[in-house]
């Protein structure tokens, strides 16, 4: 009854997330590609969000993402590359998909009504959610960028990252390259060995200033798919672990790219397709609803 009890309490709360946008916050976003917002969630969200990702994760026994086989540690010892990549974070990916907590915090409208209203659309679905977890001494994430990977192109996405530990200069906080989004395409090379490939690929950024994102946990990020962004290494002997939320824009079109759609998805899907399946991809917020 305990358990019970506390859970609703939480779900009570989950209200109290700092959900209300300023046009500030709004236009710094649309000038810099990333927005910092400090005790995102309340304590008790917090302990809520930690304790469902903790369980979602533990009744997942090691699979990555549904409809796929792949587990974590399935690739140890392939080759050199597969155990550096195996060391930067453990992912695992949809756990709205499996778990009802999770599922309840991920298709929270006023999230949803954030990305919308940061990415300037009049609706938003769910790409994919993420746990990213940093363990101890795991490798630092090379920069990159998000939307690349994606089964769709659209240069609106974006992404909310949720610190569920302290996320420090020592144990793997994120990095942002400002305003960058404004230039990048969709050419990526990918989370790799090599931390300054992605400037190989966009010199004009080689010497922009980076900024630091130190957030206490409850903090949260949003930052939109296209600009520049990764993280240090944990060089710490503790847990780095964070909550993330892909978000597509409604009638955002197919591209081709597998990623994380089932190959009996994808032989369903020509190139150009809207991909509008409310069962993969939930539309969590749409201001046509309120008109």
């Amino acid at each position: 009854m305990l358990i019970i009890y506390v859970s609703k309490l939480v779900e009570l709360k989950i209200e109290k997330m700092k959900t209300q946008l300023t046009q500030s916050q709004i236009d710094k976003y649309s000038e810099d590609g990333f927005l910092v917002i400090e005790d995102f969630l309340s304590t008790e969200e917090l302990l809520y969000w930690r304790e469902s990702v903790e369980n979602a994760i533990k009744n997942r026994n090691g699979l990555k993402i549904p409809g796929h086989t792949t587990k974590l540690g399935d690739d140890d010892g392939i080759n050199e590359d597969a155990e550096y990549y195996n060391k930067v974070f453990d992912q695992m990916i949809n756990l709205w998909q499996t778990d009802e907590n999770m599922k309840k915090i991920m298709l929270n409208e006023d999230l949803g009504k954030m990305a919308a209203q940061l990415a300037g659309v009049d609706g938003i679905r769910i790409w994919h959610d993420q746990a990213l977890i940093k363990k101890p001494w795991a490798n630092p994430t090379a920069w990159h960028l998000d939307t690349p990977f994606w089964s769709f192109h659209d240069r609106r996405a974006l992404s909310v990252w949720v610190a569920l530990d302290d996320a420090t200069l020592e144990n793997g906080c994120l990095f942002f390259i400002p305003r960058s989004y404004k230039a990048t395409t969709f050419e990526n090379p990918g989370i790799t060995k090599n931390m300054g490939a992605i400037f190989e690929m966009y010199p004009q950024f080689v010497k922009s200033k980076a900024v630091v994102a130190n957030m206490k946990a409850g903090s949260a990020s949003f930052h939109n798919g296209l600009t520049i962004h990764g993280a240090h290494a944990n060089m710490t002997p503790g847990l780095r672990r964070a909550m993330t939320c892909a978000y597509m824009p409604d009638g955002a079109t197919f591209n081709g790219q597998q990623n994380i759609l089932t190959d009996d998805q994808v032989a369903k899907l020509q190139v150009g397709d809207v991909l509008n399946d409310d069962a993969q991809n939930p539309l969590i917020y749409s201001n046509k609803n309120l008109k």
